[in-house]
Parts: structure tokens; sequence; C-alpha cells
């Protein structure tokens, strides 16, 4: 400090113990404004971890965690820790507090449902109410240069509780609009739109539940389709990271019956070299890769080999591997050391016994996120990593089921006329509306099923059946590239899908009108 004072340097000093210690002396606050840490709680040090675990558990941020959840596994963000000890320790009742927060804690399901019941725990048992008064959703901003981050701001007041629908504008950039760090507010305003929504818990029984985000008459129209699908989704083959082991390509079929196929190593996570080997064909399906999925359309692109047994969930027995595809166990063979170091097959096939030893449950060529529901003849398919739904109904190829990868989530059906009537639902305005007002952008999940009431196919009911046939249109349009006969079969869906959900041609309009909003 004091070769700092000659400098004229100490004084910052004296400001950040000034600041540091104002909580102490000044007292609450009637307004606090910041940008705390956005850190997710897997990523912090083990250490600091456990130290602030009690603070976490305090305020109610884990409600179905677990140890699991605890010692890291959980998407928490430990911002939501920072908002709630702000506002418990420095805010007066009635004050309000405003914070740049991520978006994703009014949108992800499981991650933050304990930051979503607004209230702060006391030691006395009582809790203190929180109320949103607003939201900005800024993730189509993207405000700060060099991240992609999901940006929102959001406004508390603490001692009353939130009531819904709580007012959330959408902040859109207009066509060829360009602002920086120095544009002023009237700069921002007139290169943006925005979007005046409302939201509310997409389960009205449980207000913790992900919020439901759109114009106020869709909301109210969009509460008709809610609801428990009959159909469930999965996700797609998962290989643990090794995907340049279980890609091939084929390279020559030869007169014995065996394949040359070559491993697909480009992009590849686990880094292996590339082979080309004879293998027996009988294991290799068509593979569907997010890359192959458009709304309406699906083409394979490459195979994959697939060694899981579906019933026992592990990889098909060693021995009767080798003695039925001796070619198929000596490619992976060259493999085993790469396939016994993935993390996956680590944590679900092994398991440690005493003395340090660990038991194997499973082959090491073990695949994950495999069921009946990846070989069902039919499915329809979409990707994840999207920011509206594209659904595509896909059917066997030759003699064999096509096979999504883990990026794309599939429903599996055992009829095509059952796979074009969800496929319609799903692409219809109002399937698309649902999902973009209730999924986080760019992650069209399983648990999108969840939400949108989709009834089980009934080949008596003319709606279904109508819907079914139109998707079939649908697929056959895209597939010429006839992008004006698929305007019209997408128009007369959504007529079909109003119906099918009991919606008024109003109510249909003011869907359209705030998806095309959205995706404007």
């Amino acid at each position: 400090m004091l070769d700092l004072h000659p400098k004229g340097l100490n004084g910052l000093w004296a400001r950040l113990l000034k600041n540091n210690f104002a909580p102490l002396t000044v007292g609450r606050f009637d307004y606090i404004v910041g940008n705390p840490p956005w850190v997710n709680w897997e990523h912090l040090p083990d250490g600091y971890r456990q130290a602030i675990k009690p603070i976490w558990e305090r305020y109610g941020l884990f409600p179905h965690g677990g140890m699991d959840t605890i010692l890291g596994k959980g998407k928490k963000d430990i911002s939501m820790l920072m908002t709630f000890t702000v506002m418990d320790g420095l805010l007066k009742d009635g004050g309000k507090l405003g914070f740049v927060i991520t978006q994703s804690l009014f949108k992800t399901s499981g991650a933050g449902q304990g930051f979503r019941r607004f209230r702060i725990p006391q030691p006395d048992g009582a809790d203190v109410p929180v109320r949103v008064v607003h939201v900005d959703d800024m993730v189509n901003l993207q405000p700060f240069e060099g991240a992609s981050n999901r940006t929102a701001v959001m406004v508390l007041e603490k001692g009353r509780p939130t009531q819904y629908p709580v007012p959330y504008t959408v902040w859109r950039k207009t066509k060829g609009a360009r602002f920086t760090y120095e544009s002023t507010l009237e700069e921002v305003q007139t290169a943006t739109k925005r979007l005046h929504f409302e939201a509310e818990p997409v389960d009205p029984q449980d207000p913790t539940s992900s919020w439901l985000t759109a114009r106020p008459k869709a909301l109210r129209a969009i509460r008709k389709v809610l609801g428990q699908s009959h159909y469930k989704a999965h996700e797609g083959v998962n290989t643990g990271g090794a995907n340049a082991v279980y890609w091939v390509d084929i390279v020559l079929e030869r007169p014995d019956g065996l394949v040359v196929v070559r491993n697909l190593i480009e992009g590849a996570k686990i880094k292996v070299d590339e082979v080309t080997e004879p293998i027996e064909p009988d294991l290799l399906y068509p593979l569907l890769r997010g890359r192959d999925v458009q709304r309406w359309k699906a083409e394979p692109s490459a195979l994959i080999l697939m060694v899981q047994d579906p019933v026992k969930r592990r990889g098909i027995d060693e021995k009767d591997l080798q003695a039925r595809y001796p070619r198929t166990y000596g490619y992976l063979k060259r493999f085993e050391p790469v396939l016994r170091q993935r993390a996956a097959f680590k944590r679900y096939f092994t398991r440690p016994e005493r003395g340090g030893r660990v038991t194997e449950t499973g082959p090491f060529y073990s695949m994950f996120g495999v069921g009946d529901y990846t070989f069902a003849p039919w499915k329809v398919v979409w990707r994840e990593q999207s920011s509206t739904l594209t659904a595509s109904v896909v059917g066997p190829q030759g003699n064999k089921p096509m096979v999504p990868d883990h990026k794309l989530m599939l429903v599996d059906c055992k009829r095509a006329e059952e796979a074009h009537f969800v496929c319609a639902c799903l692409n219809s305005s109002v399937g698309q509306m649902v999902a973009i007002s209730y999924a986080v952008e760019i992650q069209m999940n399983p648990h999108l099923l969840e939400h949108i009431r989709i009834p089980r196919f009934d080949p008596q009911d003319a709606v279904h059946c109508r819907l079914a046939k139109l998707s079939q249109a649908a697929h056959e349009a895209a597939k010429a590239g006839d992008e004006k006969r698929l305007r019209q079969i997408e128009a007369e869906i959504d007529r079909q899908a109003a119906r099918l959900w009991g919606l008024s041609q109003d109510e249909l309009r003011e869907i359209q009108a705030s998806l095309h909003e959205l995706e404007s």
C-alpha cells in the first residue's frame, strides 16, 4: 500500500474495501442491480461445491436432487444461488432486484425448478415470497461479444408473491440490424423489435414447471393443446463418444457375403485410426444423423454397427458375438482399449469391488440409449439441436429399420399411418408453437411430448386419417422440392390440427401469428 501511495494508486483499494464492507454498515437496499457470475454447478471445483452445498440446500435449490446432483451431475447455475443470497441478505422488503441472468432458469425442466418457487426460505420455517415483475428475453440479441449465451434480464420484488401470467418481452434483431457496445438505447430499439409476450408455468398444477411464453391470446389457445401425449419420445443411439468405431461406410461387397467397411473418423470426439476391414453385414443398419433430418424429409448418409442387445440393455454376449459374427468381433477388438476408456462405459458397465478391483457388467463394446424402440420399423424423428421442431417420418430401408443417433429424438410407431399422424401433429403450427414457447431453443428433447397432447392414432377417426394422409403428401412434396404444394399442404394440416385440439379459427390465427413473429 505504501509503495502504491506515491503513484496515486492506493485509492482503488480504499474504494474496494469500502464497497466490500458497505453491506455490513449501510444495511439493506431498496434497489440492487447486477450481473452475477454464470457458472454451471458441475464446473465448480469439488472443494467449493462441498463448501457451499449447505447454502444450496438452505434455499431449496435442489428440490429433486439427491447425491448425484449435489456431487456435480446437476445443471444448476451458480447465478441462481447468488440471486437468492443477495435478495435474502441485502434487499429490503418491498425492494427490487434487477439481474442479468441466464434465460435457461425459466425454461429448463429440472435445473430451474427450485429457483422458480420464487420463495426465500427462512430459519423460522416461514418463506418470504418473491414477485417476478418482468423478464426481458435477449437470447436473439446475443448482447455479449464473443459469447453465445442465453441472456435475459429479470426484475424481482421481495415480499410479494408472483402472479401469473408474468410480462415477458422477447427482443429480436430486425433484418440487417447492427449495433455495438457503444450504441445508445434508442439505437438498439431502432434495430430491434419487441414482442410483448406473457409467461406462465407449462403445467398449471406445478408452479415450478418450465415457463410457457407466447402472446396473451395465443397462450390461452395453447392451453387447449397441453397435456401428456399418448406417445413417448426417446433419444437416439449413443456410442459414448466412439462414433468413429461404430459409424462406417461400405467400400466393397464381396462375393462371399462379407462387406468391406471403412470407419468414419472425421470430426470424431474420440480419435481412432481409420481402418478398412471385411465384416459380416448382419449388424449394419442405416444411420440417421442430425444433418440427415429436415422437416418432412430424412435420408440416411452412413451405416452404424449395432452390437447392443435391446432386451438386456448391454452389448451382445461376447461368446455369442464371437461365434456368430467373428469378423465383426475382430473389428471391434481392434478398438478394445479405447472402448473400455469411455466415461459412459465406466459409469454404466463397471462396478467397483473391494480391494480396488473393478467388475465389468457388459462387454467392452456396449452401447447406450438402445431399446426395443430403436428397432421399430416406423419412427418419427426430429433434431434436438434446432431452433424449431423439424419432424420427419422414416421407415425401413431394405429389411432393416433406420437407426437415429443421439442428436435425434424418436417416437417409435407400429405402422406408417400412425407415424405420419404424429408427424403432422408435431409439424403443424400448433405443435410448433407449443414446442417453441415451452422448450429452450436448440434443445428439442424428449420432454416435448410430456406437454403436447397427441392422442393415440385411431384409424376410424376421420381427422386422424386426414392428418396422416396430409403428412404423406407433405413428405412427397418435400422430396420433389415442390415448395408451393408443400405450403398448401401445411395450411390444411393446420386446419385439421385445429379440429383435433378443438381450436377456433381465431385461436389458430393467433397461434400462427405468434409463430410467424418468432420465426421472422
